[in-house]
């Protein structure tokens, strides 16, 4: 039993996206813009997913379950909320800016821009780690259906991880895929030779 496709949404955008601050595993709701996001991807899911088979997991911050929970009302759907799903820890660069950070820990955050697997903020998670933990949560809940498609609500860095290990992709290279924006989704198709990215960053 397995899935047909895998959806993974990014939340929309909060206040410490606004001001580029570094999130983590710290709970920010969305703000008025994110609302709006949400409510947008969910009638762009919803033109390509009404009268099919869904299955709909959530990061349980409440930005991601925010968002998920838009589309799952359209589709008279229950959201399952898995912390497995949430954002990579951050650590003590959660709620800071990026110039807070570089002056900070300027070797670390260096590495980091340029996708090494460090660790965040001292006492964070690697992206690695986050990526497996995610990765993990996916394989879990899609295994468990045995058509259809899941959508996956999550975070931005966590997901682009997990679509890494989903992929068998070697030596992490974080660089190679942008960053998911707010409220834009990743598609992954399943086939007899295994996941394929089909669609990326899509609104």
């Amino acid at each position: 039993m397995t899935a047909d496709r895998v959806i993974l949404v990014r939340h929309g955008r909060t206040t410490w996206n606004a001001t580029a601050r570094f999130q983590g595993q710290t709970d920010i709701a969305l703000d008025d813009v994110g609302v709006g996001q949400a409510r947008r991807t969910a009638d762009a899911l919803y033109d390509q997913l009404v009268g099919t088979q869904v299955r709909m997991v959530s990061s349980d911050l409440s930005r991601a379950a925010q968002t998920a929970r838009a589309l799952a009302t359209k589709l008279h759907v229950e959201v399952d909320l898995d912390p497995r799903l949430r954002e990579i820890s951050a650590g003590e660069w959660e709620g800071r800016t990026r110039d807070e950070i570089t002056e900070g820990w300027p070797e670390d955050f260096e590495a980091w821009r340029l996708g090494r697997d460090v660790r965040l903020g001292g006492n964070g998670e690697t992206r690695s780690e986050a990526a497996e933990r995610c990765a993990s949560a996916i394989i879990e809940h899609e295994k468990a259906m045995d058509e259809g498609t899941l959508i996956c609500v999550g975070h931005g860095g966590a997901l682009r991880g997990a679509i890494f290990s989903l992929l068998g992709t070697p030596d992490w290279p974080w660089n190679a895929l942008e960053g998911l924006r707010n409220a834009h989704w990743a598609e992954l198709q399943n086939g007899n030779r295994g996941w394929r990215l089909s669609r990326y960053n899509v609104s």
